[in-house]
């Protein structure tokens, strides 16, 4: 079940929501409205967050293979160790 939210909107912001919804609006009501506000709003920040983290891969994704440095299992994990101060 969806927790609810209440939002009071007074002057023109009541009216701005209020045109776009009901019988002249694109939506149906104003919760309507509001709801698909909020999902554009994630859904462009999830689309921030992939292109954020494409930007910091992409030198990785773009250099020449002669630049990788070839990992184990076991150094990792004992880089890790090391850096957290734990013996390995």
């Amino acid at each position: 079940m969806a927790e609810v939210i209440n939002l009071r909107l007074s002057g023109s912001l009541r009216t701005f929501v209020e045109d776009r919804a009901g019988e002249n609006g694109l939506y149906d009501s104003s919760d309507e409205y509001l709801r698909d506000l909020v999902r554009r709003d994630f859904e462009a920040e999830e689309s921030r967050r992939w292109t954020r983290l494409h930007g910091e891969l992409e030198a990785g994704m773009k250099a020449p293979e002669c630049e990788f440095v070839p990992l184990d299992m076991a150094s990792i994990i004992a880089e890790a160790k090391a850096n957290r101060g734990l013996s390995a």
